[in-house]
Parts: structure tokens; sequence; C-alpha cells
């Protein structure tokens, strides 16, 4: 794969989008759950709307993500989606199947933010 493609899968199974896809693909999964995975601080300053704050650096995290149901697409996301793209790579290893790290993070989103 080559061009805009380039990088968007990798070998473990997460599949990296960027905003305008993966607001697209959310926004037309009726099944799509947002997760948040930044720290308390960082979503009370700003968040993508819908989304559930899950922190990746909480020592609880997978205990929370277990709860979790297996049917549903998941779409993540952390401030440059680095957190989200470890916290995809767990939820694949733990059996979830639908799971999307929105690649360039808040960062680079171009949809609407709430603060």
């Amino acid at each position: 794969m080559s061009g805009i493609f380039s990088g968007l899968f990798s070998k473990n199974g997460v599949e990296n989008l960027d905003s305008y896809t993966f607001e697209e693909q959310f926004k037309n999964d009726d099944n799509g759950v947002l997760i948040d995975t930044r720290t308390p601080n960082e979503f009370a300053m700003s968040r993508i709307p819908n989304s559930e704050l899950i922190d990746f650096m909480n020592p609880g995290f997978k205990n929370e993500i277990e709860k979790l149901d297996k049917s549903k697409s998941y779409y993540l996301y952390c401030r440059s989606g680095n957190r989200s793209y470890h916290a995809a790579k767990l939820m694949l290893n733990l059996g979830f199947e639908k799971v999307y790290n929105l690649k360039p993070g808040i960062i680079g989103w171009h949809g609407d933010i709430e603060s």
C-alpha cells in the first residue's frame, strides 16, 4: 500500500483512521462507542462530543475495558493518537474485533469540540 493509505493498518490489526474518515465512520455506525483515553483533566478541558472517558493511564483501565460489550464498535482517541493506539491494541488482544484509532489524536481533529 502506498499514498494516502500508507501506514493506516498495522501488523497487530489496529485500524488507524484520519480525522475525516474517523468522523464519517463513527457518524454512520449505529453500534459505535466513542472513547477518550486521555486523563480526566484533559477530558474536562476539551473533548469530542458524545465521548466517554476511560483513562488509559489509570491502573484500572483494563478492568474498565473488560466491562464493555465486545459486539460494539469502538472509536478511540487521545491527544496525539499514541495512548489510544496502545489502548486499541490492548482491546484487540482482549478479543474486541471492531476497534478504530484516531491517528492524529484530538490535536488533528477537524470536527466539533466541546469543553
